[in-house]
């Protein structure tokens, strides 16, 4: 019988260390190691279907033309089916791809659950659903049920944490049909260690993943997330799987959940599913841009209505900057919801290609509705939303504004204009500001489209600001 061994795994990125040590020679971080048994040396036999097996290698394949017609009849686009929410839907890309892998995380209480049940429930109206749950109890998921009012669908509940069992019981499901996991991170695979270590989760996702694909089952992983906000576990697992979602929540009020598409194989990435958490589940939001700037005071200073674009989708959203006198020698800078270090950026250009003396003032700039908006063309909607809270002159509620400036003050074109300002005629903003682009001409929006090319071209579209400077 084997004399048991340890060794030292990162909790972060799996290397395996035979003694501990401070900082991972893998990622470099601090105090990661956690000491586990060694694979294979516990001293006692395992059970069958422990460990995944490897198959031997195949015979030597030939490579295959990418235009063969038979290399083509093979790869036509995977079934999708709809979740029932249509938010969701568009976060996916389009839908539930079939025998797909989708890993979900969020916060603990964000609502992540609440949504999955939600979706076993619409479902499991035109094929199987299996909601595995290894956190609660079946009395647990069945009063969330009767509380969002799907108590009476047609879906099976295990609750287990037996991840070989699951994984023997998704085998035999029939195609097409829906495995739900939640989580991973308490899923027992048979390893000396405990539910939630590197080893348990890397075991977990060798038994889960291959046993769907086999049998052609959509797989839905729930994760944790450490405090840091991403997800928990090795990064093997986000390697693993299709597609990678985040559940997020607006910093405003708590009221909206924002479902985001970090990764997927089957479509856009950075897509955005956005809800609205009720007592009675999820409800998706059919126009987000309305929600973000329906509380926007059209008469402040300092606001703008920029149409963002979030992987496939506009979005209008209201930039806000607060420009006052600072109590120390050197302002300060703030943003949320944006790059600081682009900030400052852009204040270092308005200071030199407009002349305007910013170093004795406090800056700040938000981001309403708690997205994180990483577009560079948002920087002229920031650019002017200064302009307007330092001249103290509101810009007008019916304009919208985006580009991208340069550090010599150009304005650089953006991608998708065209869409950008249809979301913005569509919700009655009648006046753009832009950069120069081609085919705006093609639009029949009934918008009055000023094209600019350099920062200080942008006073000639607002008079008012102009003449706050000027006197």
């Amino acid at each position: 019988m084997p004399k048991p061994t340890t060794q030292h795994t990162c909790t972060s990125c799996g290397h395996i260390e035979t003694r501990w040590v401070g900082k991972c020679p893998g990622c470099g971080e601090y105090n990661t190691m956690e000491e586990g048994v060694a694979a294979g040396t516990s001293g006692r036999p395992r059970a069958m279907g422990a460990t995944p097996t490897v198959s031997a290698p195949g015979t030597r394949r030939s490579p295959i033309q990418l235009s063969s017609q038979r290399l083509n009849q093979r790869t036509a686009p995977p079934p999708r089916h709809s979740t029932g929410h249509p938010e969701l839907d568009r976060a996916l890309g389009g839908g539930l791809v079939e025998a797909s892998v989708v890993l979900i995380g969020g916060d603990p209480g964000i609502g992540k659950s609440t949504l999955l049940l939600q979706l076993a429930a619409a479902t499991s109206r035109d094929r199987r659903v299996v909601y595995i749950s290894g956190e609660e109890s079946q009395d647990q998921v069945q009063l969330r049920a009767q509380r969002l009012g799907v108590a009476d669908s047609n879906v099976d509940l295990i609750t287990t944490n037996d991840c070989l069992a699951v994984a023997d019981h998704i085998e035999t499901l029939e195609r097409g049909s829906v495995a739900i996991v939640d989580s991973i991170q308490v899923m027992n695979a048979g390893a000396d260690s405990a539910p939630g270590s590197v080893t348990q989760v890397k075991l977990s996702a060798a038994h889960l993943i291959p046993a769907a694909k086999n049998a052609g089952v959509s797989l839905i992983l729930v994760s944790h997330v450490t405090k840091e906000g991403s997800l928990a576990g090795p990064n093997v697992l986000k390697h693993a799987v299709d597609a990678t979602l985040y559940v997020e929540a607006d910093s405003s009020a708590g009221l909206y959940r924002l479902v985001r598409a970090e990764k997927n194989r089957f479509g856009p990435a950075n897509e955005v599913g956005v809800f609205e958490m009720t007592d009675t589940g999820m409800i998706d939001v059919a126009n987000p841009s309305e929600v973000f700037i329906a509380q926007r005071d059209e008469t402040a200073f300092g606001t703008v209505i920029y149409p963002s674009l979030e992987g496939t989708r506009p979005l209008l959203l209201e930039v806000q900057a607060l420009v006052a006198p600072t109590t120390f020698g050197t302002g300060r800078r703030s943003a949320t919801g944006w790059d600081t270090g682009r900030l400052n950026m852009l204040l270092a250009t308005i200071s030199a290609r407009l002349g305007l003396s910013l170093v004795e003032s406090d800056i700040y700039v938000n981001v309403a509705g708690g997205l994180k908006i990483t577009d560079p063309a948002m920087d002229l909607a920031v650019a002017v939303a200064i302009l307007s809270a330092q001249s103290q002159t509101a810009v007008p509620a019916d304009m919208a504004i985006f580009g991208e400036i340069g550090l010599s003050g150009e304005v650089r074109s953006s991608s998708r204009a065209e869409a950008r300002i249809k979301e913005a005629a569509q919700l009655g903003l009648t006046r753009i500001i832009c950069p120069e682009t081609r085919d705006l001409g093609k639009l029949s929006t009934g918008t009055n489209c000023t094209q600019i090319r350099k920062l200080s071209q942008v006073f000639r579209a607002l008079p008012d600001v102009k003449q706050a400077y000027a006197a």
